[in-house]
């Protein structure tokens, strides 16, 4: 397998496919092509004609958008999603609740693992949504949403870094907590330490 990412630091997309690789023991390769720079989308279009990332090369099979990846490493090991029936369930629906939601909180805390921003991009509607996923959360079986690690704990694990980035206080400090425990999570966010790659735009309060 190869998966084509885009910056450690700024691509919250690429980490939900990358961990998910990573959490689950999948053996894979990857490409890293930093995002907005020159040619960088003429790179991505070699790899998927959505001209985003991350994308997953499996063989002759191409698969892109992060959850559609979920899915596909789910169908080679079921214990991507919760055994449960009524967990997988409630599992995919708050996966696709953060992949189509949230618009403000992506929109004011954007995901920069290298900087810290206290007590930045508070507005009302961020407000209203931190505290949906402080619901989320704060419902975690433990130690992760639904006990051991899922897909569901992928799709959220670039908040968990918004969340440290931006200081958001949570009820279940545990669970962000383990997340960022995680060796894979820590491996991220190392590679992000270690990237050279400044975006003015997420960089914006230096």
């Amino acid at each position: 397998m190869l998966l084509v990412i885009g910056n450690h630091n700024y691509s919250s997309w690429s980490l939900r496919a990358w961990i998910a690789l990573k959490a689950f023991g999948f053996d894979f390769d990857t490409v890293r092509i930093p995002l907005y720079g020159p040619g960088a989308r003429q790179e991505i279009l070699k790899h998927s004609p959505a001209g985003k990332v991350p994308i997953l090369k499996d063989g002759g099979t191409v698969v892109w958008d992060s959850l559609a990846i979920l899915e596909y490493l789910a169908e080679k090991k079921p214990k991507v999603w919760p055994a449960a029936a009524a967990d997988r369930a409630r599992a995919r629906s708050i996966a696709a609740e953060m992949h189509s939601g949230f618009a403000n909180l992506r929109a004011h805390m954007s995901m920069n693992v290298r900087r810290r921003y206290p007590d930045r991009g508070r507005t009302p509607e961020v407000l209203t949504e931190i505290g949906r996923i402080d619901e989320i959360w704060s419902q975690a079986t433990g130690p992760f949403l639904f006990g051991p690690f899922s897909a569901a704990d992928a799709m959220y694990a670039p908040v968990v870094l918004r969340f440290r980035t931006y200081e958001v206080e949570v009820s279940n400090r545990a669970y962000a907590q383990a997340m960022l425990a995680l060796p894979a999570m820590q491996e991220w966010i190392a590679a992000a330490q270690r990237e050279t790659e400044s975006i003015a735009k997420f960089d914006m309060y230096e």
